[in-house]
Protein backbone atom coordinates (compact mmCIF):
# COMPACT_ATOMS: atom_id res chain seq x y z
CA UNK A 1 0.00 0.00 0.00
CA UNK A 2 1.07 3.78 -0.69
CA UNK A 3 1.19 5.06 3.06
CA UNK A 4 1.69 8.40 1.78
CA UNK A 5 -1.76 8.75 1.09
CA UNK A 6 -3.21 11.07 3.13
CA UNK A 7 -6.72 10.14 5.11
CA UNK A 8 -8.43 12.42 7.94
CA UNK A 9 -8.49 10.90 11.20
CA UNK A 10 -12.19 10.87 13.37
CA UNK A 11 -10.79 13.74 15.39
CA UNK A 12 -10.66 15.63 12.57
CA UNK A 13 -6.62 15.56 11.54
CA UNK A 14 -5.29 14.56 8.61
CA UNK A 15 -2.50 12.14 8.37
CA UNK A 16 -0.70 10.11 6.22
CA UNK A 17 -1.47 6.42 6.48
CA UNK A 18 1.56 5.17 7.67
CA UNK A 19 1.27 7.51 10.56
CA UNK A 20 -1.27 4.69 11.87
CA UNK A 21 1.19 1.61 11.46
CA UNK A 22 3.45 0.55 14.24
CA UNK A 23 6.43 -1.50 14.34
CA UNK A 24 5.90 -5.05 14.67
CA UNK A 25 2.02 -4.21 14.83
CA UNK A 26 -0.42 -5.56 12.06
CA UNK A 27 -3.52 -4.04 11.45
CA UNK A 28 -6.96 -5.26 10.20
CA UNK A 29 -8.13 -3.04 7.80
CA UNK A 30 -11.58 -2.87 6.08
CA UNK A 31 -13.25 -0.57 3.43
CA UNK A 32 -17.02 0.30 4.61
CA UNK A 33 -19.24 3.94 4.71
CA UNK A 34 -20.33 4.82 7.65
CA UNK A 35 -24.21 5.89 6.84
CA UNK A 36 -24.44 1.72 5.13
CA UNK A 37 -27.64 0.71 5.67
CA UNK A 38 -26.56 -2.78 6.05
CA UNK A 39 -23.78 -4.46 4.97
CA UNK A 40 -21.54 -2.52 6.64
CA UNK A 41 -22.71 -2.95 9.96
CA UNK A 42 -22.91 -6.15 10.02
CA UNK A 43 -19.36 -6.54 8.71
CA UNK A 44 -18.14 -4.09 11.61
CA UNK A 45 -20.23 -5.81 14.21
CA UNK A 46 -18.69 -9.27 12.95
CA UNK A 47 -15.38 -8.06 13.03
CA UNK A 48 -15.28 -6.69 16.52
CA UNK A 49 -17.42 -9.64 17.96
CA UNK A 50 -14.52 -11.56 16.71
CA UNK A 51 -11.69 -9.10 18.29
CA UNK A 52 -13.14 -9.30 21.37
CA UNK A 53 -12.81 -12.52 21.87
CA UNK A 54 -9.00 -12.48 21.12
CA UNK A 55 -7.13 -12.15 24.30
CA UNK A 56 -5.20 -9.70 22.32
CA UNK A 57 -5.85 -5.83 22.11
CA UNK A 58 -6.03 -3.44 19.45
CA UNK A 59 -3.51 -0.68 20.04
CA UNK A 60 -0.92 -3.43 22.05
CA UNK A 61 -0.90 -6.52 19.54
CA UNK A 62 -2.55 -5.10 16.12
CA UNK A 63 -4.71 -2.17 15.01
CA UNK A 64 -8.03 -1.27 13.14
CA UNK A 65 -8.43 0.65 10.84
CA UNK A 66 -11.91 1.30 8.89
CA UNK A 67 -11.95 3.63 5.55
CA UNK A 68 -15.10 5.05 4.35
CA UNK A 69 -15.35 4.16 0.53
CA UNK A 70 -17.40 7.65 0.61
CA UNK A 71 -15.52 10.66 -0.12
CA UNK A 72 -18.31 12.46 0.94
CA UNK A 73 -18.65 11.03 4.45
CA UNK A 74 -16.83 13.64 7.25
CA UNK A 75 -15.01 12.78 10.47
CA UNK A 76 -18.08 13.46 12.77
CA UNK A 77 -19.58 10.67 11.46
CA UNK A 78 -16.46 8.79 11.52
CA UNK A 79 -16.25 9.73 15.20
CA UNK A 80 -19.51 8.88 15.84
CA UNK A 81 -19.28 5.41 14.17
CA UNK A 82 -15.81 4.65 16.18
CA UNK A 83 -17.30 5.32 19.65
CA UNK A 84 -20.20 3.40 18.81
CA UNK A 85 -17.47 0.18 18.04
CA UNK A 86 -15.25 0.94 20.96
CA UNK A 87 -18.32 0.85 23.26
CA UNK A 88 -19.12 -2.91 22.24
CA UNK A 89 -15.74 -3.69 21.87
CA UNK A 90 -15.50 -2.76 25.31
CA UNK A 91 -11.57 -3.14 26.15
CA UNK A 92 -10.58 1.05 26.99
CA UNK A 93 -7.18 1.79 27.99
CA UNK A 94 -4.68 1.11 25.19
CA UNK A 95 -7.37 -0.90 23.15
CA UNK A 96 -9.22 2.42 22.39
CA UNK A 97 -6.02 3.79 20.49
CA UNK A 98 -5.21 1.16 18.34
CA UNK A 99 -9.27 2.00 16.14
CA UNK A 100 -9.20 4.53 13.45
CA UNK A 101 -11.52 5.45 11.81
CA UNK A 102 -10.97 7.44 8.13
CA UNK A 103 -12.19 9.63 5.57
CA UNK A 104 -10.83 11.29 2.32
CA UNK A 105 -10.83 12.66 -1.06
CA UNK A 106 -12.11 11.06 -3.49
CA UNK A 107 -9.06 10.46 -5.27
CA UNK A 108 -6.75 8.58 -2.27
CA UNK A 109 -9.92 6.65 -1.42
CA UNK A 110 -10.36 4.92 -5.06
CA UNK A 111 -6.31 4.80 -4.73
CA UNK A 112 -6.59 3.11 -1.60
CA UNK A 113 -9.18 0.70 -2.90
CA UNK A 114 -7.25 0.08 -6.26
CA UNK A 115 -4.29 -1.30 -4.01
CA UNK A 116 -6.40 -3.14 -1.99
CA UNK A 117 -8.54 -4.58 -4.77
CA UNK A 118 -11.47 -3.26 -3.66
CA UNK A 119 -14.47 -2.59 -5.87
CA UNK A 120 -17.57 -0.67 -5.17
CA UNK A 121 -20.29 1.07 -7.28
CA UNK A 122 -22.42 3.69 -6.21
CA UNK A 123 -26.54 2.70 -7.43
CA UNK A 124 -28.27 5.92 -7.26
CA UNK A 125 -32.05 4.08 -7.73
CA UNK A 126 -31.00 2.32 -4.13
CA UNK A 127 -28.54 5.65 -2.59
CA UNK A 128 -26.22 3.19 -1.48
CA UNK A 129 -23.15 1.43 -2.42
CA UNK A 130 -22.46 -2.15 -3.95
CA UNK A 131 -19.73 -3.41 -2.59
CA UNK A 132 -18.47 -7.09 -0.87
CA UNK A 133 -17.64 -7.91 2.67
CA UNK A 134 -13.63 -8.39 3.05
CA UNK A 135 -10.99 -7.71 5.54
CA UNK A 136 -7.67 -7.19 4.87
CA UNK A 137 -4.71 -8.58 7.10
CA UNK A 138 -1.80 -5.67 6.59
CA UNK A 139 1.75 -6.31 7.74
CA UNK A 140 3.97 -3.41 9.67
CA UNK A 141 5.34 -1.90 6.91
CA UNK A 142 2.29 -1.93 4.77
CA UNK A 143 1.88 -5.11 2.60
CA UNK A 144 -1.22 -7.36 2.14
CA UNK A 145 -0.78 -10.16 3.52
CA UNK A 146 -4.44 -11.59 3.68
CA UNK A 147 -7.80 -11.29 2.35
CA UNK A 148 -10.29 -11.93 4.71
CA UNK A 149 -13.71 -12.66 2.90
CA UNK A 150 -17.19 -12.78 4.93
CA UNK A 151 -18.88 -10.72 7.52
CA UNK A 152 -17.80 -12.93 10.48
CA UNK A 153 -14.39 -14.57 9.83
CA UNK A 154 -13.49 -17.33 11.91
CA UNK A 155 -11.53 -16.26 15.17
CA UNK A 156 -9.23 -18.71 14.69
CA UNK A 157 -8.55 -17.28 11.14
CA UNK A 158 -8.01 -13.80 11.84
CA UNK A 159 -5.50 -14.35 14.65
CA UNK A 160 -3.43 -16.65 12.94
CA UNK A 161 -3.12 -14.18 10.25
CA UNK A 162 -2.56 -11.52 12.46
CA UNK A 163 -0.08 -13.53 13.43
CA UNK A 164 1.59 -14.37 9.95
CA UNK A 165 1.76 -11.16 9.88
CA UNK A 166 3.24 -9.78 12.24
CA UNK A 167 6.71 -12.15 11.17
CA UNK A 168 6.11 -14.08 14.75
CA UNK A 169 6.17 -10.53 16.38
CA UNK A 170 3.45 -10.90 18.30
CA UNK A 171 1.92 -13.59 20.66
CA UNK A 172 3.79 -16.71 22.88
CA UNK A 173 5.87 -19.07 21.80
CA UNK A 174 3.75 -21.66 21.77
CA UNK A 175 1.13 -19.40 19.21
CA UNK A 176 3.92 -18.99 17.15
CA UNK A 177 5.08 -22.44 17.20
CA UNK A 178 1.42 -23.55 15.98
CA UNK A 179 1.67 -20.79 13.41
CA UNK A 180 3.74 -23.92 11.62
CA UNK A 181 1.62 -26.47 11.92
CA UNK A 182 -1.14 -24.68 9.93
CA UNK A 183 -1.01 -23.05 6.05
CA UNK A 184 -3.98 -20.74 5.18
CA UNK A 185 -6.63 -22.59 2.35
CA UNK A 186 -7.71 -20.04 0.73
CA UNK A 187 -10.80 -22.05 -0.90
CA UNK A 188 -11.87 -22.89 3.03
CA UNK A 189 -11.20 -19.22 3.37
CA UNK A 190 -9.01 -20.21 6.52
CA UNK A 191 -6.11 -22.13 8.06
CA UNK A 192 -6.18 -25.91 7.90
CA UNK A 193 -3.46 -28.13 9.24
CA UNK A 194 -0.47 -28.80 7.71
CA UNK A 195 0.29 -32.47 7.29
CA UNK A 196 4.34 -32.05 6.36
CA UNK A 197 5.04 -29.34 8.97
CA UNK A 198 3.08 -31.31 11.56
CA UNK A 199 5.19 -34.62 10.93
CA UNK A 200 8.20 -32.02 11.29
CA UNK A 201 6.85 -30.98 14.45
CA UNK A 202 5.86 -34.47 15.54
CA UNK A 203 9.61 -36.21 14.66
CA UNK A 204 11.06 -33.22 17.13
CA UNK A 205 9.25 -33.62 19.71
CA UNK A 206 10.11 -37.19 19.52
CA UNK A 207 13.98 -36.83 19.44
CA UNK A 208 13.86 -34.72 22.23
CA UNK A 209 11.22 -37.35 24.30
CA UNK A 210 13.49 -40.02 23.63
CA UNK A 211 16.53 -37.59 24.69
CA UNK A 212 15.13 -36.90 27.88
CA UNK A 213 14.50 -40.49 28.27
CA UNK A 214 17.78 -41.97 26.81
CA UNK A 215 20.49 -39.34 27.96
CA UNK A 216 20.13 -40.73 31.83
CA UNK A 217 20.62 -44.29 30.98
CA UNK A 218 23.58 -42.89 28.85
CA UNK A 219 25.13 -41.12 31.53
CA UNK A 220 24.65 -43.99 34.17
CA UNK A 221 26.39 -46.04 31.71
CA UNK A 222 29.61 -44.06 31.28
CA UNK A 223 30.03 -43.69 35.27
CA UNK A 224 29.80 -47.41 35.55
Amino acid sequence: LDLSLKFTKDDGTIVPLGHLFHKNRPVLMAMVYYNCPSLCSFHLNGLTEVLKGLKWSSGAEFDVIAVSMDHTETADLAKAKKDSYLKLYARGGVGDQGWHFLTGSKENVQALADQLGFKFNWLPEKKEFAHAAVAYVITPDGKISRYLHGIAPEPATVKLSLLEASNGQIGSYIEQALMFCFKFDPKKNKYTLYAWNLMQVGAIFMVLLLAIFLLPVWWREQRR
